[in-house]
């Protein structure tokens, strides 16, 4: 993100307590420019406003029922595509609402257990075209959006051309692990880790870590 360059946001949220308190915890990078209780309210405001990213609850009242997911349909049915993209945030952990929204277009999620500044670190990355997950539910994706092939990483080409140690950085960095987080789970420094993740995307000739976690889904590597 260029210096000085805010990213504009939209916090959906039936808790008015909790709206407030995520909007204190935000970083400064983060300009929120609306906010919505309900699924009519947040397809008004979202429309209204065209955030950058949306923060989105995924149980909500009103609209025909549909929550968070039926939030991304309408705005993305009325609305250019990319021009908004979607961070669900929510209590939940269950792999239906999980895979819901996922499918429905959102570009990640993270539950509410999360601190501000992983918060605001995961809407910079769904805001540059990555996807973000808490670590634990990549695997409902894994299920949802597998491509069935029977495809084994042993069978895989692509794969052999990473060395076990960038399998083991790219297989972190897939599930939405921070490079701080794979530095010290694997007892490297954060610059070796993003050594490790360029020579990854050069190698499979991916662009960023939305194209990475996509390729490693498809090949059930996580």
């Amino acid at each position: 993100m260029t210096e000085g360059k805010t990213i504009s946001v939209v916090i959906v949220d039936d808790h008015q307590i909790f709206r407030t308190g995520l909007r204190a915890e935000l970083g400064p990078e983060l300009e929120v420019v609306g906010e919505a209780a309900t699924v009519d309210e947040a397809v008004e405001t979202i429309l209204r406003e065209r955030p950058e990213v949306v923060l989105l609850d995924v149980h909500l009242p009103g609209g025909d029922g549909g929550g968070g997911a039926e939030v991304i349909r309408r705005v993305s049915g009325r609305s250019d595509p990319g021009v908004t993209r979607f961070l669900a945030l929510s209590v939940s952990d269950a792999a239906d609402d999980v895979v819901s929204v996922i499918r429905a277009g959102a570009r990640g999620y993270l539950t509410k257990a999360s601190s501000g500044a992983e918060v605001t670190a995961a809407v910079a990355s769904v805001h540059s075209g990555d996807a973000v997950f808490s670590p634990r539910l990549a695997g409902f994706v894994l299920d949802a959006f597998g491509t069935g092939s029977g495809e084994t990483a042993g069978d895989d080409d692509e794969l052999d051309r990473l060395t076990e140690r960038e399998q083991e950085v790219m297989r972190m960095i897939a599930r939405g692990y921070a490079y701080k987080e794979v530095a010290a789970e694997l007892f490297l420094s954060v610059k070796t880790v993003e050594t490790h993740v360029s020579k990854v995307l050069r190698k499979l000739q991916l662009s960023n870590r939305h194209e990475l976690t996509a390729w490693a889904l498809s090949r059930r590597l996580l």
